[in-house]
C-alpha cells in the first residue's frame, strides 16, 4: 500500500538551530503513526514542514506520493491535512460552532450572509458521530481546558482532514476520555483516514499507534512496530540513556500545617461559583495531590490560593501567617512557588528572554535587586542555572520565549519556580508536555522538595503521576472535594468514578471529614 504521507530528506535550519536534520519518515494510509521524542527534539518543526507553517530548508514531502510544496496551510488543508496544536488556536469570545465552522461557514442567500442554523447543525452532527461532549452555543472562553481540546479536534475533522496530525491531543484528558479519543482513532482509520499523533506517554503511544517513530536530537533515531515495543526500550532511543520508569518514594513524616484553607468560596470569571466552602491542609513535607476532570474548580482554587484569584470567602494561611487579602507578589516573597496550568497566559511573558522570564516574581528582591536597580549580570547567572539543570534547548538564554518548544516553555517555568527555595510549591501540571527524561527529573525533584520539609499541593490530569507522587490524594468534583483517599490504596477505576462525581461500591474515603458531600450512589 502506499503511504498516505512520506517525508524525504526533511532538513529545517533556524538561526543558530539545526531542527530536523535530513529526516525520513513514511506513514501508512489508514494508520495511527505515533512521533515520539524529548523537548527539542523537532517533532512539532516537522509536522509545521507538512503542515505548510515552515518551509523546509531541504527535501521534499510527498502526500499519496506526489510532491508537494505547500506555501499555507490552507493549501495542507486543501491537499486533505488537518493539525491541531499543543497550544490551542481558538478564538475565546466566539461560540464552539463559530470556532469550528470558521472560514468554512455554509452560507445562504447567494453566500451574502451565513446559515447559522446549518452551521449549528453540522456541529451537532460531528458532536454526535464522534462521541464527544460539547454545547455547540458554548463560548469558547468559557469553557474548560479539555472541552477546548475536543473542540480543536472537531474543528479539523470538520475541514473533512484526511491526514490528522495530532501534537499532544491526551495532554488535558481524562483517562476516560483518552479511551473514547483512541476509540475515534480506530473509526477514523476504519474509513481509511490517516493519523500522525505527537505524544510524550509512552503507553497511549503503544496501545493507540500501529508504528511509532522516535526523533532525538532532530534526526530519525527508528521506526518500530508499537505491538513489538516497550516502555524502556522507546525511552532509552528517546533520551539515549537508560530511564526510571516508575517514582522511587521513601516514607513521609510530614511536619506541621503550611497551607490551610479553610471554608473558601470561589467564582470563576463568569461571576459564578466554582469552589464551595471548601477546606484542605497541606503540610510541610508532603505532597497532597489533587485529581479530576478539567473545570471543576481546580484552576480557581490553585489561583485563589496563588494569589491570582480574590476569594469571595474564607481563609487562606501560610504557615502562621494570613495571607488571604495578600498580593501575589507578597506570597512570592513568603516563600509560595507556583507552577501554572497555562505557561504562556500565567507563566511566562513570550516577547521577553529567558533572563528577563528567570527574574518574573523576584525581580524585587535580592539577589536581582541592588541599590534600586536590576543587577542584569546575576540575572543572567540564574537564567543559565536553570536551563543547564532543567536540559531547556536551544540552551541559550538570550532568546525569546515564544521561540521555544512547548515542553522547553514548561521546564523553563518549572526550574525558575524550583529556585525559589520554596515553603509550599504550588504545581499545576507540572510535566504537562514534557518529555519521559525531564518528567523523571522532575519528579525526582519534587520528592527532593518534600524530602526538604517543603509541601507540595499537586493537581494533575494524569492519573498515573498524581497517585504515584502523592502521600494524600484528593478528588474534586463541582467545586468540592468529595474524598480524600490513599493513593496507594485506591484503584484507577475508582478514581475514575470519582472523577465522574459516582461514589464506587463498597469505597471508603481516607478522610471522614469529608463525608458530609454527597456523591451519586
Amino acid at each position: 500500500m502506499e503511504p498516505a504521507v512520506r517525508l524525504s530528506g526533511i532538513t529545517k535550519r533556524f538561526p543558530g538551530v539545526l531542527a530536523n536534520d535530513d529526516i525520513d519518515l513514511s506513514v501508512e494510509r489508514g494508520s495511527v503513526h505515533a512521533l515520539l521524542g524529548e523537548n527539542g527534539a523537532g517533532k512539532t518543526t516537522l509536522m509545521n514542514v507538512l503542515y505548510g507553517l515552515y518551509e523546509p530548508t531541504g527535501g521534499t514531502v510527498f502526500v499519496d506520493e506526489e510532491a508537494r510544496d505547500f506555501d499555507s496551510p490552507r493549501e495542507a488543508i486543501d491537499a486533505g491535512i488537518g493539525m491541531i496544536h499543543q497550544h490551542f488556536m481558538l478564538v475565546g469570545p466566539m461560540s464552539i460552532t463559530e470556532n469550528i465552522v470558521l472560514g468554512n461557514e455554509p452560507r445562504k442567500w447567494g453566500g451574502l450572509v451565513v446559515d447559522e442554523p446549518a452551521a449549528r447543525e453540522a456541529v451537532v452532527d460531528l458532536r454526535e458521530q464522534y462521541g464527544f461532549d460539547v454545547e455547540p452555543d458554548a463560548i469558547v472562553e468559557e469553557i474548560s481546558v479539555g472541552v477546548r481540546q475536543r473542540v480543536e479536534i472537531l474543528k479539523a475533522l470538520y475541514r473533512g482532514a484526511e491526514i490528522l496530525i495530532m501534537d499532544e491531543p491526551t495532554a488535558v484528558l481524562t483517562p476516560q476520555e483518552v479511551e473514547d479519543l483512541f476509540a475515534v482513532f480506530e473509526e477514523l482509520t476504519d474509513q481509511g483516514k490517516t493519523i500522525i499523533f505527537i505524544t510524550h506517554k509512552l503507553g497511549e503511544a503503544m496501545d493507540a499507534a500501529d508504528q511509532i517513530t522516535v526523533l532525538r536530537d532532530g534526526q530519525n533515531v527508528g521506526t518500530v512496530p508499537a505491538a513489538e515495543a516497550d516502555q524502556e526500550s522507546l525511552a532509552k532511543m528517546m533520551v539515549g540513556r537508560e530511564v526510571l520508569m516508575e517514582v522511587e518514594k521513601p516514607p513521609v513524616s510530614p511536619g506541621d500545617p503550611i497551607l490551610d484553607v479553610s471554608n473558601l468560596e470561589v467564582e470563576n470569571d463568569r461571576g459564578v461559583s466554582a469552589i464551595t466552602d471548601l477546606s484542605l491542609t497541606v503540610r510541610e513535607g508532603e505532597i497532597f495531590g489533587i485529581a479530576g476532570v478539567d473545570g471543576n474548580g481546580q484552576s480557581e482554587l490553585v489561583e485563589a490560593i496563588s494569589g491570582l484569584r480574590t476569594a469571595e470567602n474564607g481563609s487562606i494561611r501560610l504557615g502562621e501567617e494570613s495571607v488571604t487579602d495578600w498580593s501575589r507578589l507578597d506570597r512570592i516573597q513568603k516563600g509560595m512557588a507556583y507552577i501554572p496550568e497555562d505557561r504562556q497566559e500565567r507563566g511566562l511573558v513570550m516577547e521577553f528572554d529567558l533572563i528577563e522570564n528567570g527574574v518574573l516574581g523576584s525581580h524585587h528582591s535580592p539577589p536581582f535587586e541592588k541599590r534600586g536597580r536590576l543587577d542584569w549580570s546575576d540575572a543572567r547567572d540564574h537564567a543559565d542555572k536553570i536551563v543547564e539543570e532543567f536540559d531547556v534547548r536551544p540552551g541559550e538564554t538570550n532568546v525569546t520565549a515564544v521561540s521555544l518548544s512547548g515542553g522547553n516553555q514548561q521546564k523553563f517555568i518549572v526550574g525558575r519556580e524550583f529556585q525559589r527555595d520554596p515553603r509550599l510549591m504550588l504545581a499545576t501540571h507540572p510535566t504537562r508536555g514534557v518529555d519521559v527524561g525531564s518528567t523523571e527529573y522532575i519528579h525526582d525533584r519534587l520528592i527532593e522538595l518534600r524530602d526538604e520539609g517543603t509541601g507540595v499541593l499537586l493537581v494533575s490530569s494524569k492519573l498515573d503521576e498524581v497517585q504515584a507522587l502523592s502521600d494524600r490524594l484528593a478528588v474534586m468534583y463541582e467545586g468540592e472535594l468529595l474524598a480524600v483517599v490513599d493513593p496507594d490504596e485506591v484503584t484507577e477505576e475508582e478514581l475514575g468514578l470519582l472523577m465522574a462525581g459516582e461514589r464506587p461500591s463498597g469505597f471508603e474515603a481516607t478522610d471522614q471529614s469529608l463525608t458530609n458531600v454527597e456523591v451519586r450512589p
